[in-house]
């Protein structure tokens, strides 16, 4: 995911509310959102190229996504995919705190990237750029290609935009999905400076991305009620006309009380 917005047990409904956009290059090989055949606890789309995952969700209520850090002054062609650490931890559904704490060590081999994990009880985050693992409080949380809760643009409009949805005791993820679809961009004077260029700044600046060869190619929206019902929703683009296909999951998670 290049976007991701995260509310966590603030919501008298839901315990988890995720709202999210996958950004890649549209040539790259992606298997669509669905319960893996080599894994079938796990619930989330697939890397045909390096086999890991943006974002997934397990059976018994362990969920995992990772933003990219952009800095391209130091990019490392031949690094491990950082898929896989969303992947392994979905996989091994170890205490995330411990996994964290064990990517710490490794994190240096990796290009840059923002990794989230956790369950219902706690969520841990942790980027290789700076941030040590960190257990994150109940709150809403914006993440893109710096720091969590970084204030770019796309993340003060976009937890803006999102807020009066959080008001609502129950949420449709059809609303969600039309605030992610936002090609809005940011004016000159509030874009980062992040070493590509200011016209790839502004075009990288919209929540919803359309550039030649790459941008924003499906959204995600997950839901988890309090006791343990998981709505988890994604919608796919066709990036050439950018029509668009839903695929709905529900489901209870396995041991929840």
């Amino acid at each position: 995911m290049c976007l991701i917005f995260l509310s966590f047990r603030q919501h008298p409904t839901y315990d988890l509310i995720i709202a999210a956009n996958r950004d890649e290059f549209y040539q790259r090989k992606t298997a669509p959102a669905g319960f893996w055949e080599d894994h079938p606890h796990i619930l989330g789309g697939r890397d045909l190229e390096a086999g890991g995952t943006w974002m997934g969700l397990t059976t018994k209520g362990h969920i995992s996504m990772l933003t990219n850090y952009r800095d391209p002054f130091h990019i490392n062609p031949s690094a491990p995919s950082r898929g896989n650490l969303v992947s392994k931890y979905l996989e091994e559904m170890p205490a995330p705190a411990s996994y964290l704490e064990e990517i710490e060590k490794s994190g240096n081999h990796y290009n840059g990237f923002n990794l989230v994990a956790g369950t219902l009880s706690e969520i841990w985050y942790y980027s290789n750029y700076g941030r040590p693992a960190e257990k994150l409080e109940p709150g809403f949380y914006g993440l893109s290609n710096h720091l969590l809760n970084s204030p770019w643009p796309k993340i003060i409009r976009g937890k803006e935009r999102i807020a009066p949805v959080l008001q609502q005791r129950m949420i449709q993820s059809e609303e969600l999905f039309e605030l992610l679809y936002d090609e809005t961009r940011a004016p000159d004077e509030q874009l980062p400076d992040t070493g590509i260029g200011l016209e790839r700044e502004r075009a990288l600046s919209s929540m919803f991305i359309k550039t030649q060869g790459y941008g924003s190619r499906s959204s995600t929206v997950v839901l988890i009620t309090k006791d343990g019902h998981v709505q988890f929703s994604e919608r796919i683009y066709d990036v050439s006309t950018f029509e668009s296909r839903t695929a709905h999951f529900e489901f209870d998670l396995s041991g929840h009380r």
